[in-house]
């Protein structure tokens, strides 16, 4: 077996620096940095913040298309995605909050590190789980049921105010959008 592909092996086994690799080889760093350049162009690792991951733990961090829903399939519009990062780097995106939430019930708690969305009005980085959230408006810049993630509370109130919908922290929003779907919304057809 040629060193890269005992690489490929070691790698899951906790050997994700080339130094460590080099080390278990008793081989120069540079001897390391080559195999793993090669590696990494066949597609087959990804060098992330210093750790080597097979290209399967580390999700779509070298996808080349734009994107997908993991609930949905949609393309993801960069304003309304709605992101998981799950332990060993791996993230899990949806297109809105609406199929963000959905997701949570299907995700393992306690392998999600952080959830991060963007503020509706000013289009700012928050937090999911600090997040307010209005199910149900009449605005719908994604999926059907809306969810729509704020920043904080007043600003949701008062878009609520003019568009509908009920104003809900995190665990209130994903029990709202499930209840949702499973009873099924109304949809409008124009002909």
């Amino acid at each position: 077996m040629d060193r890269k592909e005992k690489i490929i092996e070691l790698i899951p086994q906790g050997y994700r620096s080339v130094k460590a690799l080099a080390q278990h080889f008793g081989v120069s760093l540079m001897t390391i940095y080559r195999d793993v350049r090669e590696l990494e162009k066949e597609g087959r690792i990804v060098r992330k913040h210093g750790e080597l991951l097979l290209r399967e733990e580390a999700g779509e961090v070298i996808e080349e298309t734009v994107p997908s829903c993991a609930y949905c399939t949609k393309p993801i519009e960069k304003r309304l995605e709605f992101t998981y990062r799950m332990k060993r780097g791996k993230f899990v995106r949806a297109c809105c909050a609406h199929c963000g939430l959905l997701l949570y019930k299907n995700l393992k708690e306690e392998d999600i590190e952080s959830c991060m969305t963007w503020d509706f009005i000013n289009c700012r980085p928050l937090s999911c789980f600090s997040a307010w959230y209005v199910i149900g408006s009449s605005a719908m810049p994604c999926c059907s049921p809306s969810a729509i993630a704020f920043a904080s509370k007043e600003d949701a109130e008062r878009f609520a105010k003019g568009f509908g919908g009920v104003v809900v922290d995190f665990e209130g929003a994903v029990d709202s959008i499930i209840h949702l779907m499973k009873r099924g919304s109304v949809v409008k057809i124009n002909l």
